[in-house]
């Protein structure tokens, strides 16, 4: 009796799977996900010789929209262009950052949303005695998808190239932010 159970349980099975039916109708495209450059989730984008201004709360800062928006997981980074050791090579200071001037303490930093960032220059002095740190200023903001974020706790974020190098971005060809 065993024997006919098994038999006719490995008869079904087979007469089962074997069976094949007329194609049903296809599915919806599911929405698109978040894409940059060349199929890469991590972006760059700069800031270009723009000035820091005065706001009503007297803080000097620089405020820019993200288009797209950033999903909820994901983290910015943020470098400023502090010099050059030739044309083709830029030194990149992540932010924040405090520098140590003859006139006191500047420091730089940022805070972000998904959709937008504001950088902050603050000091223990009048910062409008060195407009120089206040006007003309370059940045990088380098925007890290969430699903990489373990990855970050091995990753210099000091290290622009690091950065770049980890995450798989390239930066041949940033994107302007207005």
């Amino acid at each position: 009796m065993k024997r006919i159970m098994l038999l006719l349980t490995v008869f079904g099975a087979v007469l089962a799977s074997s069976c094949e039916g007329p194609v049903g109708p296809q599915g919806f495209d599911g929405p698109q996900g978040p894409q940059g450059p060349s199929g890469s989730e991590s972006e760059v984008f700069e800031l270009r010789n723009v000035n820091f201004t005065l706001d009503v709360n007297n803080e000097y800062t620089i405020y820019r929209q993200l288009n797209p928006v950033i999903l909820l997981s994901d983290n910015i980074l943020i470098y400023r262009l502090s010099g050059t050791i030739n044309p083709q090579t830029p030194i990149w200071q992540l932010i924040p950052r405090t520098l140590y001037l003859p006139q006191g303490e500047l420091d730089y930093d940022f805070d972000f949303s998904l959709q937008d960032f504001t950088i902050y220059a603050g000091g223990t002095y009048n910062l409008a005695t060195t407009p120089s740190y206040l006007n003309s200023q370059t940045f990088r903001i380098v925007i890290i998808p969430g699903y990489l974020s373990n990855k970050k706790a091995s990753v210099n974020t000091e290290d622009y190239k690091a950065v770049m190098a980890a995450y798989h971005i390239d930066d041949r060809h940033v994107k302007s932010l207005q």
